[in-house]
């Protein structure tokens, strides 16, 4: 491996080499010899920012996770166009997309990893999942706020409901993405009592 290639941003060279790895060949595939190869780099690139591999991938979640408010401030700045549903359901699809789908069972997998993101991040939840819900929710509330959903509307129920019912749709990737239309029906659905208006 080389060892004199200057990298201009290295934390982040690698986050992008984990996050192609990852892609590629799954959370069993994302070791740090796998990474360092993936980035062009010698091991002690990654050893020399992180003090373990388990350091590198929280920083990893962290800094995807970190992505998902941009859109989530998108999702509640689009409060009051179009309609809800179609908002939701179009949120839902770029929330979920390859990326955060990926993570989750890195997460979900490593016991160390979690463990180190509870200490990294408290208030529970798992990385990247509570994000999500947050971004959902803060987008019910607004439209809450704008008469479009109904007052006395369970926002964190209709949250659980879309988030678990998000991510199930979207966990299987091997196929390809869900359907629009299978996630415009989950959506309607949930919302089918709540929402206010045509």
């Amino acid at each position: 491996m080389p060892t004199g290639v200057h990298l201009r941003d290295p934390r982040q060279h690698l986050f992008d080499a984990a996050e192609r790895v990852l892609l590629r060949d799954g959370a069993n595939g994302l070791t740090s010899r796998a990474v360092t190869d993936e980035a062009a780099c010698a091991k002690g690139v990654l050893h020399r920012h992180f003090t373990d591999f388990d350091a590198f991938l929280v920083g990893l979640v962290l800094d995807r996770a970190a992505r998902i408010e941009e859109q989530a401030q998108a999702l509640r700045g689009s409060a009051g166009t179009r309609t809800v549903a179609g908002n939701l359901a179009d949120a839902l699809t770029t929330l979920f997309g390859p990326v955060p789908v990926a993570i989750i069972p890195l997460i979900t997998f490593r016991d160390e990893l979690r463990a180190r993101l509870r200490q990294a991040t408290p208030g529970g939840g798992i990385a990247v999942l509570a994000q999500i819900t947050a971004a959902v929710s803060g987008y019910l509330t607004e439209e809450r706020a704008l008469g479009r959903v109904s007052a006395d509307a369970d926002i964190d129920s209709l949250t659980l409901s879309l988030v678990g019912g998000g991510h199930l749709l979207f966990a299987d990737r091997e196929p390809g993405p869900p359907e629009a239309a299978a996630v415009g029906k989950l959506v309607t659905s949930a919302l089918a009592d709540v929402v206010q208006g045509p």
